[in-house]
């Protein structure tokens, strides 16, 4: 399992790109900015798309990345799984005709280029070689962090959160935990607003890093631009026993 870093970033500027990564060709987790580097032929390939959550960041090139696979004659429809109120909000903001064609319904409801499926805290959704498991993570909106399962160990990526008491069980149960990306949006400056607007800072991810009994390579996601160094010095100084890097553009992870 390949899963290669499209966007990792908590806003845009300078190079800068918001969360999407891409596992193996066919599956994305997050829509963010980051998909407008694929060529043509990479998003065409992609027809699964796991939303941790409604925000912008996170959604921002979805509408384009469907209108770019649409054909009248395609064969396989790009499904996207989230939780109900994501998927609702979608709908209601997003794909409403308004905003961006409802593709819900193009060409016909019977034969959409977009399908949703909701995918609940607990829920497992296999495609493949690969099984993505949805985990309820502490947000500013309903959000979910995933795992995903193959043969060779299992990959998570928490979406955005704060401290929290399900990720981290959740991470425990897995028997072969490799890898885990993490967002840390903001310094520990600024550590009430992090908290205020459901995101961890280095000081409250080490205390829950605490819980977690597993021993992963841990990538840090989610930076607001321009405080990228601050936050990655002050989660290494926090989290020194624990194998931590910061996530960048193009960075490729092999499970």
């Amino acid at each position: 399992m390949r899963i290669r870093t499209l966007g990792c970033s908590g806003g845009i500027g300078a190079g800068s790109r918001t969360s999407a990564m891409l596992v193996d060709a066919d599956v994305l987790i997050d829509a963010g900015t980051g998909l407008g580097d694929l060529g043509l032929d990479e998003l065409d390939a992609i027809r699964h798309v796991f939303l941790t959550h409604a925000h912008l960041d996170h959604i921002a090139g979805l509408p384009m990345l469907i209108d770019a696979n649409f054909d009248e004659n395609f064969e396989t429809p790009v499904t996207v799984y989230a939780r109900e109120e994501t998927i609702d909000a979608l709908k209601k903001h997003l794909f409403n005709d308004v905003i961006w064609p409802d593709f819900s319904k193009i060409p016909s409801i019977d034969r959409a280029m977009l399908q949703y499926v909701v995918c609940n805290p607990g829920d497992a959704i296999t495609i493949g070689h690969r099984e993505f498991k949805a985990i309820d993570v502490s947000h500013s909106v309903p959000s979910l962090g995933y795992t995903v399962q193959s043969s060779s160990g299992v990959f998570a990526v928490s979406g955005d959160t704060k401290t929290n008491d399900t990720l981290w069980p959740a991470l425990n149960a897995c028997d072969d935990l490799r890898v885990l990306v993490v967002e840390v949006s903001f310094p520990n400056e600024q550590e009430a607003l992090a908290t205020k607007s459901g995101h961890y800072c280095p000081q409250t991810l080490s205390r829950d890093l605490e819980r977690l009994r597993h021993e992963p390579d841990i990538w840090i996601t989610g930076m607001k631009p321009g405080l990228e160094a601050r936050i990655i010095t002050q989660v290494t100084d926090a989290i020194p026993n624990r194998n931590v890097r910061m996530l960048s553009i193009g960075t490729v992870i092999d499970v």
